[in-house]
């Protein structure tokens, strides 16, 4: 149930960002998530796309430095409380949740959440083990 994230640092200057975007235009690769997450020197963006494997090699091409993270994709019932019972769970369970950021899904009565966890093994099992749903990355590049 693991995702590939493509994690790509840039310079924080006008025009990188769009760089990236149309990089992965031009390679026909469509951007499923995001997230960008800044500092006065430097960010992070990260992404899950249609096609991890085309989207690196033509942003290494374009000189800039991309990096694989393991992330989990999780269904939550879009309603008050939804997110809570996760987090109570993986909090329970001293799993820490390093980063998230919510994918957009238009057909679904579900909110999908990428997690990034200190310990992704686990936090799979304990989902697995509570019936949460996750979303393996094969769905998730398609949607």
């Amino acid at each position: 149930m693991k995702v590939d994230q493509l994690s790509i640092f840039l310079e924080n200057r006008a025009g990188r960002l769009a760089e990236v975007t149309r990089i992965l235009s031009e390679a026909d690769v469509n951007i499923r998530a995001l997230s960008l997450a800044d500092t006065s020197d430097f960010g992070i963006l990260r992404l899950i796309v249609s096609d991890f494997d085309k989207a690196k090699d033509n942003l290494k091409a374009g000189g800039f430095t991309v990096g694989r993270t393991t992330v989990v994709a999780v269904e939550v019932p879009d309603k008050p409380g939804g997110l809570h019972k996760i987090l109570d769970m993986l909090r329970d369970a001293k799993v820490n949740v390093e980063y998230m950021y919510a994918f957009v899904n238009q057909s679904s009565t579900n909110a999908v959440i990428i997690f990034r966890f200190d310990r992704t093994d686990q936090a799979i099992e304990l989902l697995q083990k509570n019936g949460i749903t996750m979303v393996p990355g094969e769905k998730l590049y398609k949607m």
